[in-house]
């Protein structure tokens, strides 16, 4: 049995551990879970960024993988992230994104303070991904009125603290209030997960 399952990410503990399951996944994430699993988070997010008008400028996407998110913003400036080298060359090959940076965005990111106006991330505020811890860090790179939009799942926004992380950034107007949207995270599915239903985090750096 494949170890690439959505079982198998949720048992991620920590960078290594991600780091080795996306690398060997990367070749077949796309069609083995993507379009398998009918995942339309990526979709979701992008839309919802879009909803907002927002024409800031370059984009971050955060945890970026593949690509499957900045397939649905094709006019937008978008640099990728990902601590996955392999889930990175599988995007390089779609020519989405300006840059391809590998890096744990639990550390240091290699960009100068204020150089992204807008960030997008789906599926990696997620079981044993990156938690809120990474907020200041990448408050850090973004401009001043940068929007968020940010997928989690409610479980890990319950029981990693995203809650009470952003209401003391909120308190220390360092971001906006948050506003939050509801979306199913796949469509057209039958499986374990094909009812799992995602909230997306939007809000500016102030």
């Amino acid at each position: 049995m494949s170890d690439h399952t959505l079982e198998n990410a949720y048992k991620i503990d920590g960078a290594a551990d991600a780091r080795a399951l996306y690398d060997t996944w990367a070749t077949t994430y796309d069609s083995g879970f993507g379009a398998a699993h009918g995942y339309v988070a990526p979709r979701e997010v992008a839309r919802i960024f879009l909803s907002y008008g927002d024409d800031s400028t370059p984009v971050l996407d955060i945890g970026a993988g593949t690509g499957l998110l900045a397939e649905h913003l094709p006019d937008r400036v978008v640099d990728g992230i990902d601590i996955s080298q392999g889930m990175l060359d599988q995007a390089a090959a779609k020519g989405l994104y300006r840059a391809r940076i590998c890096a744990d965005l639990t550390q240091t990111l290699p960009m100068a303070d204020a150089t992204y106006g807008g960030f997008v991330s789906s599926g990696t505020f997620t079981h044993g991904h990156v938690g809120p811890d990474v907020f200041p860090e990448l408050l850090r790179v973004a401009k001043p009125g940068a929007l968020f939009v940010c997928g989690v799942i409610p479980p890990v926004f319950d029981g990693t603290g995203f809650g009470s992380r952003l209401a003391l950034l909120v308190a220390h107007k360092m971001i906006s209030p948050v506003d939050f949207h509801d979306f199913a995270i796949y469509e057209n599915a039958d499986h374990d997960h094909a009812r799992d239903r995602g909230l997306v985090m939007v809000f500016r750096k102030l």
